[in-house]
């Protein structure tokens, strides 16, 4: 039983950055720990977060993740930190070099997808992307009508 509990993964979803599925063709995902003050996990503890403006900029052998915004904590005096700043990425070298080398070819960028906790540590989800054209958004969204509609039929016939 014991053995069970300490393997067991509890994950707890705090953000999710859906625009990113929609504006981005996503071609990797790598999982980091992120490097925060107190009064930020506290707010992220509370689920005031926002993934939709954010990248990952590699800079100096560092990842970092730029633009996030996560809600000053709301028992905080004035001490708060500040919503927008600078947040360093926790990762293993070798995937550093790798995302660096992916995010100097054209057209690639780094997004954050989702935060969340996982065995009490606070994780971000970050992907190798690719903008889409306009004409590749209409399409995944045909595409997404008519599995819906399949389903709906599927349904209605059980």
């Amino acid at each position: 039983m014991y053995f069970r509990l300490l393997f067991t993964m509890e994950i707890k979803t705090v953000a999710t950055n859906r625009k990113a599925y929609h504006e981005y063709h996503i071609l990797e995902t790598f999982e980091a720990g992120i490097e925060l003050l107190g009064s930020e996990v506290k707010s992220l503890r509370e689920g005031k977060a926002s993934l939709k403006e954010g990248y990952v900029l590699v800079k100096d052998g560092q990842a970092w993740m730029v633009g996030a915004h996560i809600s000053p904590y709301s028992h905080t005096g004035h001490t708060g930190h500040k919503p927008t700043r600078d947040r360093r990425l926790l990762l293993h070298k070798r995937e550093i070099l790798k995302i660096n080398k992916k995010l100097t070819e054209k057209g690639l960028t780094a997004v954050p997808l989702k935060l969340y906790f996982k065995r009490g540590w606070l994780k971000v989800e970050i992907a190798l992307a690719k903008g889409k054209k306009l004409y590749d958004k209409r399409e995944t969204k045909k595409k997404r009508d008519v599995e819906r509609d399949i389903q709906r039929a599927l349904s209605d016939t059980e």
